[in-house]
């Protein structure tokens, strides 16, 4: 028997979807958790606790994740430079972007980079092989949660 879901719980997942979705949208801007919480229609400690409660992970491990995730195809799609593909995906940093990058991936980016490009399959395969995973990743250190 499924758990009932309660309208308050329904409304809490519909605001953290909303915050979610413009997370994927907006991933190369620069987008902090006062913005989101707005978004939610929440407190910021409220949209971090729950938002990890929701989706398993903290606000700022998503969109980190989702800028690496557009890296990814970036590197092995164009011949742009690393430093232009850290900016064009939202990062300020070459250096955060390349530790973050190797966290999630296990490699550095250039050393992906170097696999070539991507094989002629169907993008929602390549999209789903490809993703980072978060079996694969380097566990989130504490404080990760304040800032996306």
């Amino acid at each position: 028997m499924l758990p009932r879901v309660t309208r308050a719980s329904e409304d809490s997942n519909r605001r953290m979807l909303r915050a979610r979705d413009e997370m994927d949208r907006s991933y190369a801007e620069p987008l902090d958790v006062p913005t989101l919480a707005r978004i939610a229609h929440v407190t910021e400690a409220h949209f971090i606790r729950t938002f990890k409660a929701t989706f398993g992970e903290t606000p700022n491990r998503y969109l980190q994740r989702r800028r690496v995730e557009r890296a990814m195809f970036l590197l092995r799609t164009t011949d742009r430079s690393v430093t232009d593909v850290c900016m064009a995906v939202g990062f300020a940093s070459l250096g955060t972007f390349s530790r973050v990058f190797a966290e999630i991936v296990g490699e550095p980016p250039s050393v992906y980079r170097r696999r070539g490009p991507l094989a002629p399959v169907p993008s929602c395969f390549g999209m789903r092989w490809l993703r980072p995973s978060e079996r694969t990743a380097v566990p989130e250190k504490p404080g990760d949660d304040a800032r996306p």
